[in-house]
């Protein structure tokens, strides 16, 4: 099979029929082998009875749904489970992302050889307050500490390889940074395409102002994970080791410091009553329990399954 469309939505029943006979339409033009897999999270409308409506007159057509609203993450997690195509293909359902450029993300994957092809949205339709300046600003972060030279992390439309949607794992809002999960697996040949950004034809975003702040949340999280996910002790070792060595020197210093006032006749305050020697005692108890989290990460690391959970290119 040549191409997995996976389409997470909620509450798009409106948009569905017209979505689906649009990539009928582009597939079918380019003679591609296609399923579309609609991954219903929960919807409130009638969403998964146009799915069920849809099945039973398209074969390619398939359907999961969930109990309650899992978010957009989980939706993309089991939508990759279940894909087969070579290429697959994520967009949203609201009609906002175009069919019509598959077939040239298609070409990116399997001519140009990228890994994975994020949509860049270089024009919006969106709020410029709510959407186009935040994005931006957590765009450019995420390029810092990632070192990933994309434009549009958050976009929707996105082509990978096969098998790097099998090595990834999509959790809690981490759809926003999938590019940086596939980094993180060994998958580096990451590219970009301008694509056409279109106006909400039905309904409204279902995406409030909370998704900066758990954006922000789950940056830091993968940043940490791909840096010392394997290795704490390397993060809370070094930090540790630091506060108790600054501790421990400034309690020595005072007491250094009593010791040469008391030989020299000098008045000195007791260590016990300076307010430094309180902060010295919290800075080495500080460093010690950091130490002991980087040690205990550690244990709990190389204990887990995870631990030796590569991911094989080629085999012979």
């Amino acid at each position: 099979m040549d191409i997995s469309i996976v389409i997470p939505l909620y509450n798009e029943e409106e948009s569905l029929p017209e979505l689906v006979e649009w990539i009928e339409r582009v597939m079918n033009e380019n003679k591609f082998s296609f399923e579309v897999i609609l991954i219903d999270d929960g919807s409130a409308d009638n969403s998964w009875n146009v799915i069920e409506t849809l099945h039973a007159s398209r074969e390619y057509i398939h359907g999961i749904s969930f109990r309650r609203n899992y978010g957009k993450s989980a939706a993309l997690y089991c939508g990759f489970n279940a894909a087969k195509g070579n290429v697959v293909i994520t967009m949203d359902a609201d009609l906002q992302d175009s069919p019509d450029e598959i077939p040239e993300l298609y070409k990116m994957i399997t001519v140009d050889g990228y890994d994975l092809v994020s949509g860049w949205k270089k024009k919006r339709y969106d709020s410029k307050l709510s959407k186009n300046i935040p994005s931006k600003f957590f765009n450019g972060i995420t390029r810092l500490i990632s070192g990933i030279k994309l434009h549009d992390f958050n976009c929707g439309l996105k082509a990978y390889k096969l098998k790097v949607v099998k090595s990834i794992e999509v959790y809690g809002e981490m759809h926003r940074y999938i590019p940086v999960l596939a980094k993180q697996s060994g998958f580096k040949k990451i590219g970009e395409k301008v694509v056409q950004h279109r106006s909400r034809k039905y309904g409204t975003t279902k995406f409030g102002m909370s998704r900066f702040i758990n954006g922000f949340l789950d940056l830091t999280t993968i940043t940490f994970i791909t840096k010392f996910g394997k290795k704490p002790m390397h993060f809370f070792g070094v930090v540790g080791t630091l506060m108790f060595l600054l501790g421990g020197g400034i309690a020595v210093w005072l007491i250094a410091r009593k010791l040469y006032c008391l030989s020299n006749g000098i008045i000195f305050r007791d260590v016990t009553s300076q307010p430094l020697f309180y902060i010295a005692l919290v800075t080495v108890i500080i460093g010690v329990q950091l130490f002991l989290a980087g040690f205990l990460g550690e244990l709990i690391s190389r204990n887990s399954n995870e631990r030796n959970k590569y991911f094989i290119d080629k085999e012979i």
